[in-house]
């Protein structure tokens, strides 16, 4: 959240605190926010929703048991029940000597430039068009372009507050808005797909060329691919790729991972895990980030997290909880989807420390490989515990420092930790994506390809 006219919700969450009872902490959320999703084709609307949605989520602590009930209202006879039923959820918990609210850590709250005004006072036909512009500008770059799965505009107006027992009581808001295309490039017989997508705070960020030309140049330059050779050889990953790797890396270094077991970098703090050229970072307070944020799912303050710092294993994210079970503090990374759930931990807004080379020089350093445009089923084909991985690919053939002939159907194999360790050049090429990852080119060497 970031800092806003949301007074009458703090003023929400403050009277449900009040009704807290002896030895009772009481942590209430209130949120509220409006939705529009519009869906083109063929130069007409296809579909367009406006959906507004808000809610309390009432968590309750007391010797050690927690509750939690939520209300898709604020009406003040409904949080009074929600409040009882989180009481009487927490009667069935397990006793847990680390189970408390956040308390306030001193750190202070950034200050981000995160809300638009102007998102809420743009006009619907102004939001279609955006979308139709998209298409037409599609359409009007190559002939190749036989269709699309979607071309679609979406926004968010978001408001919220937190407040609790332990002194923590923060509101705010936030706006984003996007849009994206998936086109189809044909020959023949043959069909290949492409996206491209353009983010910002309000829809005058959004750049309907810049869209349409990243999702034409990744359809068309695919057509005529074929399976490569099976062997081992240098990847250049495009910041696509990189960021769903982030993702994935990010989510393994949060507390509740590490502490369950479930993470291949448990208990190696210190250690050099990867290249001395990465420096992994999380760091919601960045504006640029499309997920950048003030506070985290606790209300405690943001802060920048060093992860990696040249290839060294520095710290974990976490959590209030996770943080008073590994015995150190949160660092400002407690994570929650809605006021219907509770906090967990995970990166917010996570990225590489970019090297000086654009994608070009890069793949001109590269004698043979393969620049790696897109992966699929990356998450579900990853352990989180030994690292090994296996997903599928497209891209291009680097032939003597050169992009070669496409190449589609062919998979990636190795070990999260090899991957790391082999990174040989990150690119200067920065860009922020619409999830809680940006990415970068990489150059990756001794990587698997199986292909024929």
């Amino acid at each position: 959240m970031t800092a806003a006219t949301s007074g009458d919700l703090l003023d929400l969450v403050d009277k449900v605190v009040g009704w807290a009872g002896a030895g009772e902490q009481i942590e209430a959320v209130a949120v509220r926010g409006t939705d529009t999703e519009i869906r083109v084709y063929d130069g007409e609307i296809e579909s367009l929703s406006s959906a507004q949605s808000q809610g309390v989520g009432i968590r309750v602590v007391h010797d050690g048991r927690q509750g939690f009930a939520y209300a898709a209202t604020f009406e003040p006879t409904i949080l009074a029940e929600a409040l009882a039923e989180a009481r009487d959820n927490a009667t069935f918990a397990t006793v847990d000597e680390f189970q408390l609210l956040a308390e306030p850590d001193g750190v202070p709250v950034p200050e981000l430039d995160l809300y638009r005004a102007s998102l809420t006072t743009c006009p619907t036909d102004r939001k279609i068009d955006l979308a139709l512009e998209l298409e037409r500008a599609v359409v009007a770059l190559d002939p190749r372009i036989v269709g699309f799965e979607s071309t679609d505009y979406a926004d968010t107006r978001f408001e919220g507050a937190i407040a609790s027992t332990t002194g923590i009581r923060n509101a705010g808001a936030e706006t984003s808005a996007f849009l994206s295309t998936y086109v189809m490039a044909g020959h023949h017989d043959e069909t290949r797909t492409g996206f491209g997508f353009s983010v910002g705070r309000e829809p005058a960020d959004l750049d309907p060329e810049r869209a349409a030309a990243d999702a034409v140049s990744r359809a068309t330059r695919l057509l005529g691919a074929a399976k490569p050779p099976s062997e081992r050889l240098t990847v250049v990953l495009d910041p696509w790729v990189t960021a769903q790797f982030l993702g994935i890396i990010g989510s393994i270094l949060d507390g509740e991972s590490v502490l369950k077991g479930r993470s291949l970098f448990a208990d190696r703090l210190g250690e050099v895990v990867a290249s001395p050229l990465l420096t992994l970072i999380d760091d919601p307070t960045d504006p640029r980030a499309f997920t950048a944020t003030d506070t985290d799912g606790e209300g405690l303050a943001c802060r920048r997290n060093v992860l990696l710092e040249d290839g060294v294993l520095r710290q974990y994210l976490h959590n209030a909880y996770t943080a008073r079970r590994a015995g150190t503090v949160s660092t400002g990374s407690a994570v929650r989807g809605s006021f219907k759930g509770l906090p967990g931990v995970g990166v917010q807004a996570v990225s590489l420390l970019p090297g000086t080379a654009t994608q070009a020089e890069l793949i001109a350093s590269v004698p043979n490989g393969v620049l790696v445009q897109d992966v699929a089923g990356l998450h579900s084909g990853v352990n989180p515990v030994s690292g090994d991985f296996s997903t599928g690919a497209d891209g291009l053939r680097i032939r003597h420092g050169e992009v070669a002939e496409p190449l589609a159907e062919f998979t990636l194999g190795s070990t999260l930790q090899r991957m790391l360790l082999d990174v040989s050049a990150v690119g200067a090429d920065l860009e922020w994506l619409p999830m809680s990852a940006s990415g970068v080119s990489l150059v990756i060497h001794d990587v698997t390809v199986s292909g024929t």
